[in-house]
């Protein structure tokens, strides 16, 4: 896979969610994938890394939605395709929870359908099954910061593989049509994949600054993380596929 983009209940016996990565916390990850091999290679790869620990697996949609109420994880690697509710359905409804983790498909194909829609969903990104293990590692800690985990490149080829409907593109140019010049100018630099430091360099922004445009963008447009905002930026036309 194309190294990763740097692009972030109840119940009385619940885990508090504390700061990810730091000395007293781990990032906090979930397991789900209907084939329990997988789960337990999965298991083995991250257990080994440090500032990493495996809260719990899933095996099918609905005992990962359960499991992140109970668990609250930091990330959540998530098959696509499993029996009874799916990876997609699952990963609608995590990201629709309060305060919601970030959630990486996990896929067999770098073209794939499932892998796009997921992204649209809210998932922070996708790997494939097979990628190696420090890469593994590198992408839950690259999630759990909040960045993208998708290149670019792999975003365009995707969107060319599978169109986008036309309803799609006219809704998020009448998103774009609502912001400044400048945020839209944010927009684009966010669909080509660039870092806060990039778009500040571009911009001739600081980072600070940088950072609250972003903040803005994703409340104005109804967008989870800047995967999905980069998304919108190529429905809208914004960047070339």
């Amino acid at each position: 896979m194309t190294e990763p983009t740097r692009v972030p209940e109840d119940g009385m016996n619940e885990p508090a969610r504390v700061p990810a990565g730091t000395v007293s916390a781990p990032i906090r990850v979930l397991l789900v994938d209907d084939e329990r091999l997988v789960c337990a290679h999965l298991h083995t790869i991250l257990s080994r890394a440090p500032g990493l620990e495996i809260v719990g697996q899933a095996h099918d949609g609905a005992e990962a939605v359960e499991a992140v109420i109970r668990h609250k994880p930091d990330v959540v690697l998530m098959d696509i395709r499993m029996p009874g509710v799916d990876g997609l359905t699952a990963t609608e409804r995590i990201c629709a929870l309060p305060n919601s983790p970030k959630v990486v498909m996990l896929t067999t194909f770098d073209l794939d359908e499932y892998a796009l829609r997921a992204l649209r969903a809210g998932a922070a990104g996708f790997l494939l099954k097979d990628t190696d293990p420090e890469n593994l590692i590198d992408i839950v800690r690259v999630a759990a910061e909040g960045h993208a985990i998708v290149s670019p490149t792999l975003t365009r080829r995707l969107l060319a593989a599978f169109s986008v409907a036309a309803p799609s593109r006219h809704q998020a140019r009448s998103l774009v049509a609502t912001l400044t010049t400048r945020e839209t100018e944010v927009l684009t630099c966010l669909g080509e994949g660039l870092s806060n430091a990039q778009i500040g360099t571009r911009l001739h922004l600081s980072e600070t600054t940088v950072k609250g445009y972003v903040s803005r963008l994703l409340s104005k447009l109804h967008c989870t993380n800047r995967t999905q905002a980069a998304l919108l930026a190529y429905d809208a036309g914004l960047v070339s596929r």
